[in-house]
């Protein structure tokens, strides 16, 4: 029942979104913000329509979706590998450290000029940008989650006769994985806004460049069209990431939308303590 009336909210809540939007914009208000110029609901709504019946639509969609694909799985890989790394080799950190810390501020889509030099197609420089643009979200979150972790857990690890792999396999990567997810959440939004910038200024196909030649062209309810896309793109692969990240730890407490249970006065009866002792004394004997 919960779930259900959360729905119906989010659907009021978009539907009165859409509402506002289109009485702003049919009466023309002009207040401090102008609406006289901006297209209707439904002029984009047939905009849509008449879109998604040609191939270049798409088109437009494959090429942005690999694109954003290829560079995000790229920057996953290399921001858990240089961000563990980094957290847990002083060496690396030393000759890393400096060299990522002088990029890092340098935004993604200033490196357009340097994609351009440095391969021979705008297809694998759009890429490089959007994969620049995730990799530091990602090695950030996933350095201070590794650096976050309690040295008892490895210390256990090592006691019982594991190696370094073993310790970094069941000790590093799950401790630190609700962290790496969370950069990963922040690297999907960064990505999705600098691929369509890139295609904006240097891309052949996509929704960034179909979207900037309908503003070249003053096709207002294509752009509008093009932002409805990039937006519930965005939103699926976000949601994508989120739900890969709860199948990942489902072992952590889902404490969000619950009520908080009120706390117990005294202290627990003994009588029920206890078997819940033994049970933690079996477990580590076995």
């Amino acid at each position: 029942m919960r779930g259900r009336w959360s729905l119906v909210r989010r659907t009021l809540s978009l539907a009165a979104a859409l509402g506002l939007w289109q009485a702003l914009t049919a009466y023309d208000i002009n207040l401090w913000l102008r609406f006289e110029q901006f297209p209707t609901v439904t002029e984009v709504a047939r905009a849509y329509a008449d879109r998604i019946t040609g191939d270049a639509y798409w088109q437009d969609l494959t090429d942005s979706l690999t694109r954003i694909v290829t560079g995000f799985a790229l920057a996953a890989v290399l921001g858990v590998t240089v961000g563990t790394a980094v957290a847990r080799s002083r060496l690396a950190a030393d000759l890393l450290g400096p060299v990522l810390e002088v990029l890092r501020p340098v935004p993604a889509i200033a490196l357009v000029p340097v994609a351009i030099l440095l391969f021979p197609s705008n297809e694998q420089g759009i890429v490089f940008i959007t994969c620049t643009a995730a990799f530091f979200p990602v090695m950030v979150s996933t350095r201070h989650a590794v650096r976050a972790l309690t040295p008892v857990w490895e210390e256990a690890v090592l006691t019982m006769g594991g190696g370094r792999w073993r310790v970094l396999w069941s000790v590093v990567l799950p401790g630190a994985l609700p962290g790496i997810l969370g950069g990963l959440s922040v690297g999907i939004g960064v990505s999705w806004i600098c691929v369509i910038s890139a295609e904006m200024i240097s891309g052949e196909y996509g929704v960034g460049y179909r979207t900037w030649q309908d503003y070249t062209v003053v096709d207002y309810p294509g752009v509008f069209v093009g932002m409805a896309t990039i937006g519930l793109l965005g939103w699926l692969t976000s949601t994508a990431v989120e739900l890969l990240g709860r199948r990942l730890t489902r072992w952590l407490p889902r404490t969000e939308n619950r009520p908080v249970a009120p706390a117990r006065r005294g202290p627990a009866p003994a009588a029920t303590a206890a078997p819940s002792v033994r049970t933690a004394q079996e477990r580590v004997r076995s």
